[in-house]
């Protein structure tokens, strides 16, 4: 399936900012399951890409001039393999065991953790675990914040596609299981949910494999890739400071789309 992507984010402030930096991973690379056929980022200014140290495609847009506005845009084309469940890749995984602040497993987390899957380390029981916390955390905008732990999360039985990849971090990785977390792009024609994605891969057999606990689905026939980290902070498309300006209103829209049916406007 080739997807085409346009993603366009609008920073607007209420006063001028006196400088800003805006640190972008919003470029996909190639992988085992996914070809960049095009891509471009829209910048105030040409920024030069490099890697992360999780080998993401980074672009850090510096902004030392006085603006009121930022407009970043991204689009392409990524074919993606639906028939391949998993991904390897070099490197260990070991680092993916580390918890972090938002993803430290309470024990109310650890304890939901081996209810579900009790001795066993296999795909099978991390599906079980996929579909339990779909249950369990119900999904509602605007129930968390960006800095919302899993374990708040948790306890609210309430979140977005973010949190649920944290309670599924923070289970996994209290198991013993690597995990990491996964941001990009999801085609969906369910509209309830943003195309603007996160979800979660563990390792397991020496691959990683998917789990998206927010649509239940164990199989990324539809997802791009775009960053992966130990939690949001280290994969989130764009994440910035600023000097001065006051409050601030972000406006995003995403299309993902197949192909053959984007037309060009």
């Amino acid at each position: 399936m080739r997807l085409s992507i346009r993603h366009d984010t609008t920073y607007r402030y209420d006063d001028q900012v006196r400088a800003s930096i805006q640190y972008l991973r919003l470029t996909p690379h190639d992988s085992e399951r996914q070809q960049v056929i095009s891509w471009q980022l829209s910048l105030p200014r040409p920024v030069r890409a490099q890697l992360d140290p999780y080998g993401n495609i980074l672009h850090v847009l510096t902004l030392d001039e006085p603006h009121e506005s930022i407009v970043i845009g991204a689009r392409g084309q990524v074919e993606i393999d639906p028939k391949r469940e998993a991904e390897h890749e070099p490197g260990s995984p070991l680092p993916f065991l580390r918890h972090t602040r938002l993803t430290v497993a309470d024990e109310a987390l650890s304890e939901f953790a081996l209810e579900q899957c009790d001795s066993r380390r296999d795909r099978a029981a991390l599906i079980d675990l996929m579909e339990a916390l779909n249950a369990e955390i119900v999904y509602k905008p605007g129930a968390t914040k960006v800095d919302t732990t899993a374990a708040e999360a948790f306890a609210a039985r309430a979140g977005v596609c973010q949190d649920h990849t944290h309670a599924f971090l923070a289970c996994a990785r209290s198991l013993g299981i690597p995990a990491r977390y996964v941001s990009g792009y999801l085609y969906t024609e369910n509209d309830s949910h943003l195309a603007s994605h996160a979800w979660a891969e563990a390792w397991l057999d020496g691959a990683w494999y998917s789990f998206d606990v927010t649509n239940g689905l164990a199989r990324p026939e539809r997802h791009l890739k775009l960053a992966v980290g130990l939690d949001y902070l280290d994969a989130c498309p764009v994440r910035g400071m600023r000097r001065g300006g006051g409050g601030e209103q972000m406006h995003a829209k995403v299309l993902v789309a197949p192909l053959m049916l984007v037309q060009e406007q």
